[in-house]
C-alpha cells in the first residue's frame, strides 16, 4: 500500500487539537496546537543529533501541508 507522507488527523476527545501524522522515516505525530511531538521511531544517540537538524524542517512541511488541506476544504 502507498500511503501519502502526512495525514490529518484528530480526535473527539482532544477537541482542540490538530494531528498530522508523518508517514515516512522518521515517523512521528506532531500536534499543531503545540507542536509536540511523538517519535515513532527509536534513535541511537548517533541519529539524534542527525534529527534535530531536520525536526524543524519536518515540522515547517507539516504546517505547510496543513495549510494546503484547509485551503482545499475552503474551496470546496
Amino acid at each position: 500500500m502507498n500511503l501519502p507522507k502526512f495525514l490529518l488527523g484528530d480526535n473527539t476527545d482532544f477537541k482542540e487539537d490538530i494531528f498530522i501524522i508523518h508517514t515516512e522515516f522518521p515517523r512521528f505525530i506532531i500536534n499543531l496546537k503545540d507542536d509536540e511531538i511523538e517519535w515513532l521511531e527509536e534513535f541511537s544517540n548517533a541519529d539524534e543529533e542527525e534529527l534535530e537538524s531536520e525536526v524543524a524542517v519536518l515540522i515547517e512541511l507539516a504546517s505547510a501541508f496543513y495549510d494546503r488541506e484547509m485551503e482545499r476544504y475552503e474551496h470546496n
